[in-house]
């Protein structure tokens, strides 16, 4: 077993090692835990652009949308304690939701991006919470519930956190706080306190050069018009990657892009998720919680990534269809990325979890290949 450590921690950080020399990484760290302890632990790089800051152990990152994956599991343990089944309508929680033809999407249509509330016809500011969750009460579906799922890139967030506060009385930063970041001792903010700013990399937008794949949905994401324009850019605000640098900025709980914290803390919660929702002897998520995680509720054309995806409560699988595993081998796993190269997943068969964050964006929305062949060499070594 020694051994096969060894190798593997061998075969990764001479990976890990290519990103920076071959692949263009700024700043990066990588975590992998199996069987409930941490395996691997790498970091290198800068926090910024000038290389005066190296990235060290105390180093936290913006982790764009991975941060949905934590606001899923935030809700999924509010309904795990109250009792309540993914087949509940969500206006039974949340009654000003029903308006426009929403009265009977149900929980598990709303976590697994099947709600068809992608964007908003109301022009309102991401800061501005009150005002989303008026404009996402009145929104009329942008097709028919349960149908088909679309990436809600932005609206989810709000959707996760407005549901907490009606049935749990808390804001989701504060639930997670209150039950992961501060039980687990995670390092992982949605809301980053003022004091943690100066542990914190900066963010930098991808680099000019040819889009990947799939081509009809970058081209689409700079066609205004286009669904999926309208779902990255509404509600409006924040296009600008420099902006989430501002510490002003990163104080706010934006749960669906704003967490800030280490690739060991996400990989540390997805390996309890791994180990049945258990770690160091507590017990935080039920069995059948873990299964909301890991069982399909939708496998289809994505509306808004225009490419097979597969959904389940709050998290990314993989598709059937995938023309690229992004989870690895079993079909068990599930997890979240986040933009330009972010990736972080559990997977409860082989009691594996993985968490990869960086500084320097690529222009990818979904996992590139600096992780992926990272995923890959776990699973041919492990």
């Amino acid at each position: 077993m020694r051994l096969g450590l060894e190798k593997l921690r061998g075969r990764l950080k001479a990976l890990f090692r290519e990103n920076f020399e071959k692949l263009g990484e700024l700043g990066a760290a990588l975590s992998v835990w199996q069987n409930g302890k941490q395996v691997v632990d790498l970091y290198g790089g800068f926090c910024d652009a000038d290389r005066e800051k190296p990235w060290t152990t105390d180093t936290i990152v913006l982790v764009w949308s991975a941060t949905k994956g934590i606001g899923s599991a935030s809700l999924l343990h509010v309904l795990q304690q109250h009792k309540i089944e993914l087949d509940r309508r969500v206006a039974e929680f949340w009654p000003e939701f029903a308006q426009a033809g929403k009265d009977k999407i149900t929980l598990a249509q709303l976590l697994s991006h099947q709600a068809g509330l992608s964007a908003l016809d109301q022009r309102v500011d991401m800061l501005d919470y009150d005002a989303v969750i008026r404009a996402l009460e009145t929104q009329t579906p942008l097709w028919r519930p349960g149908t088909a799922h679309g990436y809600h890139a932005r609206t989810f967030g709000f959707l996760l956190d407005e549901l907490i506060r009606r049935i749990a009385g808390k804001t989701l930063s504060g639930y997670w706080q209150e039950n992961f970041a501060r039980p687990l001792h995670l390092d992982f903010w949605i809301g980053l306190p003022e004091k943690e700013n100066p542990r914190v990399a900066t963010i930098y937008a991808a680099k000019r050069g040819k889009p990947p794949e799939p081509a009809k949905f970058y081209r689409d994401l700079v066609t205004p018009g286009t669904l999926a324009r309208r779902a990255f850019t509404s509600p409006y605000g924040l296009n600008v990657i420099s902006k989430m640098n501002d510490p002003q900025i990163r104080a706010y709980p934006i749960v669906s892009f704003g967490g800030i914290g280490s690739a060991s803390a996400l990989a540390k919660f997805y390996s309890m998720l791994a180990n049945g929702g258990t770690l160091n002897g507590r017990t935080f998520f039920l069995q059948t919680t873990i299964d909301w995680m890991m069982n399909t509720l939708s496998d289809d054309i994505d509306r808004v990534f225009q490419i097979p995806t597969a959904l389940s409560a709050g998290f990314m699988k993989d598709s059937r269809d995938a023309a690229r595993m992004m989870f690895g081998p079993s079909p068990a796993s599930f997890g979240h990325p986040g933009a330009g190269g972010i990736h972080a997943f559990a997977d409860p068969e082989n009691k594996i979890a993985f968490a990869y964050v960086m500084n320097q964006m690529e222009q990818s929305v979904l996992p590139n290949e600096k992780s992926l062949r990272l995923v890959d060499a776990v699973y041919d070594l492990l």
